[in-house]
């Protein structure tokens, strides 16, 4: 019984055993036959990597083929230490310091841990210290609190969500915060825990603890001195940033020198790993010039990872273009790069190449820029700038000229355009920097000089700032040529003779003309060209009105003319548009009732919460719900405009302000703010002369200017005139006005005598063509906000509030930066509050800015050569410069200069460049 038993579970066991067996070989034919392929690609998927080998950019040329941006090749040291011993990886690492610290070459650098007097930091912590400090922020604030005071510090609408705010302070004032906007927390306190994970370590040792962890780890000599393990730190932290890439070799040293170069090569068997490659890096040869136009490099950032790196192919540590010409045809300068495929082990250890394709470079962009013609320029305004800003003599060959001194004129712009083509034949922008500064990737210290001279200043010097495509400001008479033709289009007969009265009041306000206002006369008699000539606005406000206002007679026009009439001839000139260049550029909506509407609710809503302290209770401001339910409630009366007794009634009735604060905030928002939101006849006459609500961009107006001297055809403007392998810039059909050429040739008459006889009398005398020009003047209403405010108050506290003393101010500005640190994060930005409670809220903010300095006049030029027929067009714009004859010089330069190539340059054949 029992032996059957037995026999029984033997039996049992050995058919299991058997089918396990038939099981496996079954398993195993299926792996080894079946999915042979399958698991194979997989097994060389898992040991095979690729190398990049990055390709040359594309150059930048301009219309000749003159280089403007190139590649400069250079010897690299690398370290590959797949297959090497902690041990044997020090030692290399030692023996490379000696090496290029012998030889004065620079080696990287990105250790995050300092160490000063015996001192540890991480650079991160520095870094975001800095940036704080820079902006006159407290160190110890929040990503959130800083970036909040960067909204209130440049007047962004509280209205707008923080990635609308984000994109303004980029787009319109090149600022850009090392804050993720997402997640509101610096990128130097991810970067410090990303730093920290990536050795393992946790992420709240102090750089003290972390760094005497690593010496453990990494198994440093204990003899080395903390300094000098750091130096072996710069470069393991090349090989550690590679992660599980150890088969990728490390750079450590670019642009390195000879000695460093054959000493290498004599010792390669004893520097195990270390190699030398040659590589390219952006090299701009004309420094400066171009700046602007040519843009600059730059890491990829964490918003354009998805488009580049996921979408585009992109390594993570690329430089892309990340302005100018170098952002706007990054497809086409960046090359394809080189990929070589290699067989790692398990550890990431490099084994044999398997195969290798050789990098294609980039395509050439060239330019509708001529080189040289760009240098006068940039030279010619820069020395105008200063010049202003001495009140000394621009000299040149074409005569000197002794500048009028407005001492704030720091920037500005010029842009040249060929009249018949829309082609950028020279955009300067100043201040400026140089581009090679950010070729191998930029240092905090270099990004921080091209930064503004003064962020409480939103028209102070800006290096990065392109002034011809972004900034937006009025222009002045410049524009009264295109009030010309739209009374033209309507009926005007040029010939026809008004009479200058000097000034016409309306609505208790005086408009008058530059006579008039200097010396209470009168131009006399004027037509179309005599008009334009003396630059006469009475004659102006009648011709845009269609009224004789010394008479009241019409002026017969066939059709009705309105703002909205003259807005749509700006349009068609191409202003409050993109002008179709190949670069970013800022665009500010055109005139109109409805525009000045919301631009006053936008204002006075701005105003009331920014200034919310001063007439809600604390216990409001503190309710921001609360306090936006108030200011919607008052701003939502603007376009009804009710009488002071009712809204001082509704205030008390329908909101919380303080009662003290009451009949204040009625005054404000009753004079300084409904009355103005309403169109009159007086936003007719400021449009129709350039003022008002007119705003727009010197590339916009040399873009309008090209079009008159083109007798009504407006071109496309392009700076870029083609691209190797796919030929010239394909522009859009030109647009034509509708106006009779004969009128035209009326306006530019008169802008011809402007330069005969009127504000650019003897400017260009000396050139060999003549020439047609307008000027202007536009007026900047604002104080200018100091660098330090503190200062400033503390100056001129007891004249701004006598009984007030400092030690009062300090007190409550202290108080409220530790109440709302993100209304007032700075002193400066909590200064004027402190004053004005401390006063009994007796003081005003006028009281405060009384010794401020005021904006000076932008001056503006716009010129067109040769006259009777125009090739050239030229703008130029002062920021601050006082007086438009300032600017004419820069215009003369460069027309003297475009008579001087033209001819020379004629013969060059772009065509047989791109094929």
């Amino acid at each position: 019984m029992n032996n059957k038993l037995l026999n029984s579970r033997f039996h049992q066991i050995l058919i299991l055993a058997i089918v396990l067996v038939l099981v496996l070989c079954v398993r195993l034919f299926v792996l080894t036959v079946i999915q042979k392929d399958s698991w194979e690609a997989a097994a060389d998927s898992q040991n095979t990597k690729e190398i990049t080998t990055l390709a040359p950019r594309g150059k930048i040329l301009d219309r000749y083929g003159r280089e403007i941006a190139t590649n400069r090749q250079v010897f690299t040291l690398t370290f590959n230490a797949s297959g090497l011993s902690t041990e044997e990886i020090n030692q290399t690492c030692y023996s490379l310091v000696q090496i290029l610290e012998a030889n004065g070459d620079e080696y990287v650098d990105n250790f995050p841990i300092i160490i000063e007097d015996g001192a540890f930091r991480y650079t991160y912590d520095d870094q975001k210290a800095q940036w704080l400090s820079n902006r006159g922020f407290s160190t110890d604030l929040t990503a959130e609190q800083a970036f909040n005071a960067l909204r209130t510090q440049y007047e962004i609408d509280p209205q707008l969500d923080r990635y609308e705010a984000a994109e303004i302070l980029q787009d319109t004032y090149s600022v850009y915060p090392p804050i993720n906007i997402r997640s509101m927390t610096y990128t130097y306190d991810t970067q410090k825990e990303q730093f920290l994970e990536k050795y393992g370590l946790d992420t709240d040792l102090s750089a003290e603890e972390a760094f005497s962890q690593l010496r453990e780890t990494y198994k440093i000599d204990e003899t080395l001195s903390d300094t000098e393990a750091r130096k072996l730190f710069r470069i393991r932290e090349e090989i550690q940033t590679l992660g599980y890439n150890r088969y990728l070799s490390a750079t450590i040293a670019s642009d390195i020198s000879d000695e460093t170069l054959i000493y290498v090569e004599e010792s390669s068997s004893a520097l195990k790993g270390v190699e030398i490659s040659s590589e390219t890096v952006r090299y701009y040869p004309n420094g400066s010039t171009l700046a602007h136009v040519i843009g600059y490099m730059g890491s990829i950032s964490d918003s354009q990872y998805e488009e580049y790196v996921t979408e585009k192919g992109y390594n993570a540590d690329d430089l892309i273009g990340k302005d100018g010409i170098e952002a706007s045809m990054e497809e086409y300068l960046k090359g394809t790069d080189g990929v070589t495929q290699v067989r790692v082990n398990s550890t990431g250890d490099y084994i044999d190449t398997i195969s290798e394709t050789e990098p294609v470079a980039g395509q050439n962009v060239y330019l509708t820029i001529d080189l040289d013609l760009q240098k006068v320029a940039e030279d010619a305004l820069e020395r105008a700038i200063n010049a202003v800003a001495n009140g000394t003599t621009f000299q040149s060959e074409y005569g000197n000229v002794r500048m009028s001194r407005y001492e704030n004129c720091a920037s500005g712009a010029a842009v040249a355009i060929d009249v018949e083509t829309g082609d950028v034949l020279a955009m300067a922008s100043y201040p400026d920097y140089d581009p090679n500064i950010f070729a191998e990737g930029i240092s905090t210290e270099d990004w921080e000089s091209v930064q503004s001279t003064n962020p409480r200043d939103y028209l102070a010097p800006t290096p990065l700032y392109n002034i011809a495509t972004k900034a937006s400001v009025q222009p002045g008479s410049t524009f009264k040529p295109v009030t010309a033709v739209a009374a033209l289009q309507a009926g005007l007969d040029p010939d026809l003779n008004i009479r200058d009265r000097g000034h016409i009041d309306i609505g208790g306000r005086s408009f008058g003309c530059s006579a008039w206002n200097m010396y209470g006369g009168t131009h006399g008699t004027l037509n179309l060209v005599s008009g334009i000539q003396n630059s006469c606005n009475y004659y102006f406000y009648c011709i845009a009105t269609g009224t004789d206002w010394g008479t009241g007679a019409s002026l017969g026009y066939d059709e009705d003319i309105n703002i909205e009439k003259i807005m749509e001839v700006a349009q068609e000139f191409g202003l409050g548009q993109e002008t179709g260049i190949e670069l970013d550029e800022a665009t500010t909506p055109l005139a109109s009732a409805e525009r000045k509407m919301e631009s006053t609710k936008n204002s006075l809503w701005s105003y009331l919460y920014s200034n919310a302290i001063n007439y809600w209770p604390e216990s409001v401001v503190n309710d921001d719900e609360a306090l936006r339910t108030d200011i919607d409630t008052i701003v939502s009366w603007t376009e009804e405009n009710p009488s002071r007794g009712e809204i001082i009634s509704r205030i008390g009735e329908q909101t919380q302000v303080e009662e003290s604060q009451i009949e204040a905030v009625a005054d404000l928002c009753k004079y300084s703010y409904f009355n103005q939101a309403q169109w009159t006849v007086g936003d007719e006459f400021n449009i129709s002369i350039g003022q008002g609500d007119n705003a727009y961009t010197p590339l916009q107006m040399a873009q309008y200017v090209a079009t008159l001297g083109n007798y009504g055809v407006r071109n496309q403007v392009s700076i870029v005139k083609g691209i190797e392998g796919e030929g010239e810039t394909q522009k859009d059909d030109p647009y034509t006005i509708s106006v009779d050429k004969d009128d035209i040739s009326k306006v530019i008459e008169g802008m011809k005598r402007v330069v005969t006889n009127g504000t650019l009398a003897g400017m260009f005398s000396r050139l060999d063509v003549e020439v047609a020009g307008k000027t202007g003047t536009a007026e900047r209403s604002g104080y200018i906000n100091p660098v330090d405010e503190v200062s400033y108050v503390r100056e001129h506290l007891s004249s701004i509030a006598p009984g007030v003393s400092w030690s009062e101010v300090e007190e409550i500005m202290e108080d409220l930066m530790l109440e709302d640190p993100e209304s007032y994060p700075t002193e400066n930005d909590t200064v004027d509050d402190a004053v004005i409670q401390a006063s009994g809220r007796t003081v005003t903010q006028s009281d405060i800015d009384q010794f401020k300095d005021t904006y000076d006049e932008f001056a503006w030029v716009v010129t067109m050569a040769p006259a009777d027929d125009p090739k050239i067009a030229v703008v130029v714009m002062l920021v601050q410069g006082g007086t438009s004859y300032n600017a004419g010089p820069v215009a003369r330069e460069i027309i003297g200069e475009y008579l001087k190539l033209s001819d020379e340059n004629e013969a060059a054949d772009f065509g047989t460049k791109m094929q």
